[in-house]
């Protein structure tokens, strides 16, 4: 498996190139980018912008291992506002474009929300209507997917969606597409299930993992912790991924870094790196 670390556990105020520097100078192989309204990736990132962004990640002995987006928090594609919904529509279609010159293969996609607790005022969408609206919201970007060599992976969020292994299993098995898979949270199913049992029940659909941990005692999104400080029984989701044969990027995300490192960020970066070495060897 190869060490990846998201942008997302970056608070400092550093630059991209910092933020490769520190990443290299931790351990990691690999970075998660975020396409986002203003930053270094955006929606209007054009073609010259999004290729030397990639030559500087290169630069600094990078490779760009995928290609998420907070931006869906704001635009539920299962919303019942046809405005929301195309919103949504409008950064799947982005990232697919920019993963495409930034030589990334997978991107991670949210692709509905029954409903948001930590989001004060999100809409609630009846399950069924969401299940319906987030199959038309793939099955729509589908074919820009496969012309343009791209994985649309579905991520494990809390979105009150998606809820159980065998449910994301026939999500993902309905488009009868290659380019359809699941970008595996392992923290994010601790407040309702077990990490293993998920891995081993989704198999080669898997084609990323995110790294982080929870403390199920706390309840609420609070309860993400640094790794092995959780409840997250590594070994065994260790033992899962090597059985079904899963060796691609396995991506730290930690959220939020900000209460646990209040003072030198950059210690973050450092102790993640070297906590996924140690899981890695179990």
């Amino acid at each position: 498996m190869k060490k990846s670390v998201g942008i997302c556990c970056f608070y400092g105020n550093w630059s991209i190139e910092e933020k490769f520097l520190l990443a290299k100078e931790a351990g990691f192989q690999g970075f998660e980018i975020d396409l986002s309204e203003d930053g270094p990736v955006n929606l209007k990132s054009t073609k010259g912008e999004l290729e030397a962004f990639r030559a500087l990640a290169e630069k600094h002995g990078l490779e760009l291992s995928g290609l998420m987006s907070f931006l869906y928090w704001g635009a539920n594609a299962a919303s019942a506002d046809p405005a929301v919904r195309e919103k949504a529509a409008t950064i799947l279609a982005r990232q697919i474009e920019c993963a495409r010159h930034l030589g990334i293969d997978t991107i991670l996609a949210v692709p509905g929300a029954v409903g948001v607790d930590f989001i004060p005022g999100s809409e609630i969408v009846r399950y069924d209507t969401a299940y319906e609206r987030a199959t038309d919201f793939i099955k729509a970007a589908l074919p820009l997917a496969e012309s343009s060599g791209i994985t649309i992976a579905v991520e494990n969020v809390w979105n009150k969606f998606l809820l159980s292994p065998l449910e994301m299993r026939a999500f993902v098995d309905q488009f009868d597409s290659r380019n359809v898979g699941v970008y595996f949270d392992v923290a994010n199913t601790l407040a309702f299930g077990y990490p293993e049992h998920w891995i081993e029940i989704l198999g080669p659909r898997i084609k990323r993992v995110h790294f982080k941990d929870y403390r199920r005692n706390v309840a609420t999104v609070d309860g993400f912790c640094d790794l092995l400080s959780g409840d997250v029984d590594w070994p065994a989701v260790i033992a899962a991924l090597r059985k079904v044969g899963y060796e691609g990027w396995v991506t730290a995300e930690m959220i939020p870094p900000v209460p646990f490192y209040k003072h030198c960020p950059e210690v973050l970066i450092h102790t993640t790196s070297r906590a996924m070495d140690a899981i890695l060897k179990l």
